[in-house]
Order: structure tokens, then sequence, then C-alpha cells
């Protein structure tokens, strides 16, 4: 690796009612972007995804700046959330991004690191994780796509009141990371460091594991005044906020 940044971002939640946070994205892909040895999104890019085949605002403006970032010679790379499990092939050759499986090891700076959306770490949670059972079912997904987009709109809009609800009902403690799970898998998959998101609790957590250092980073979500990104690179790791460019 070069002196370059591997770039780290997750939990945009884009949705047209919140148009600052798909033009804050934008920014960032014109700009810091660029300058990234690679670009991680591990999920929550969107608040909702239907299905690629929906046309509509903003996943065609953030297609096209993807594409852009891609054809520069930026490698990125998407892990899917629990908001946009959906995104498929199509969204991802339009982009030109490459979809990853729900859990990778990948190598950065010599050390092996796992990456996560984070939401299979929130074990405390069973309502949620009995939730996601259903939802990542390939027959249950198929049948969804099924329907016309119109309906999966409703749909769509009826999970994202339900599931506001619930989290707001919920202890903040059942909403964060089970730390038994977290060593678990990270034992699971032989490493000593671990980036997700999913939480919205930025932060990087450095501990032992098995008596060797770990390192488990958390990924902020974005708002309206403030993005966040994590840097990676030979000298370290940075969390850092991503104020406006103009």
């Amino acid at each position: 690796m070069n002196n370059r940044a591997v770039l780290f971002i997750s939990d945009l939640h884009l949705d047209p009612a919140r148009p600052a946070i798909t033009g804050r994205l934008l920014e960032f892909l014109e700009q810091p972007a660029q300058q990234a040895e690679a670009l991680y999104i591990l999920g929550d890019l969107f608040e909702a995804w239907i299905g690629d085949d929906d046309d509509s605002e903003p996943g065609q403006s953030v297609a096209a700046a993807l594409r852009r970032l891609t054809d520069s010679g930026v490698p990125t790379y998407f892990l899917h959330g629990n908001r946009d499990f959906l995104l498929g092939e199509r969204f991802a050759a339009a982009s030109g991004i490459r979809l990853l499986p729900e859990s990778v090891v990948i190598e950065l700076a010599g050390e092996s690191v796992l990456l996560l959306h984070g939401d299979t770490l929130c074990t405390d949670d069973v309502e949620y994780q009995a939730f996601r059972a259903q939802v990542r079912n390939p027959a249950w997904q198929a049948q969804i796509l099924s329907l016309p987009l119109t309906q999966r709109r409703m749909l769509a809009g009826q999970l994202r009141d339900t599931s506001r609800q619930a989290t707001q009902q919920k202890a903040v403690d059942i909403t964060d990371v089970n730390l038994a799970e977290v060593d678990r898998v990270m034992r699971a998959h032989g490493v000593q460091r671990l980036i997700h998101g999913h939480t919205h609790r930025p932060a990087v957590h450095d501990g032992w594991l098995d008596g060797q250092p770990a390192r488990r980073a958390v990924l902020g979500d974005w708002q309206e005044q403030q993005g966040s990104v994590l840097r990676c690179a030979a000298d370290g790791w940075w969390l850092e906020p991503l104020p406006s460019v103009r």
C-alpha cells in the first residue's frame, strides 16, 4: 500500500427527505475520496432500498457519482446493511462498486481486518435478530422484489416506522453490540482488528483479545451538518468528522 489512506464510511441513510446528506456524500466522492487508496461502504448507504429497478433519487445520482469515482481508479466496495440488503448486481454494475459478503477479512497495512455492518453483533436485541433472519431469507426477498414498485415503497415506509418505534422503546445497551459476541466473532475469523458500523456510536476501541492487542473501530452515522469517515493508513487509524467542503 502507498501512503494514501483506505477510507471507510457507513450509515448515511440517504433519503429524499434529507437531501443535505446526499449532497455531503456527493462532495465527499468528488474530492476527498478521489485521493483514497480504496473506499469501503459498510452498509446503510440508503435509508431504504426497495430494488435495483427503482430509478428514483437519490439512487441515480449516487450511482453516477460512484461510477465517476471507480472510473477514476479508486476501487470501491459495498457491504450490505440492515436498510439496503436488497441492493444488487444491477446497481453494482451501474456504479462500478464491488459487492462484498456480509463478513469479510481484508488486509490493511499488513494486518488482517474483519469488516461487518455490525447488526449481527447486537445479539441482545433478540427481536431484531429474528426480523433480520426473516428479511435476509432469499425466498422472502424474492417475494418482495416481485411486488410492484408502488407496493414496495409503501412496505418500506411501514417497516421504517415500525423500526423507529421499536428502537425508541429499547434500552440503549440492547441496541449496542454484545462484547462477548465481538470477541467470539473476532476469534472465529482469526483477527485482532474489526471495523463495523450500525450502532451510530463512533469510536476506536483499543483493548486485548486472548492476550494480544486488539482494536475495534465503530463508524459514525451521517447527519445534515457533518459526516464521518475512518481513515486507515500504515501509520494509524483516524475517525474524523467530515465537514462540508463548500
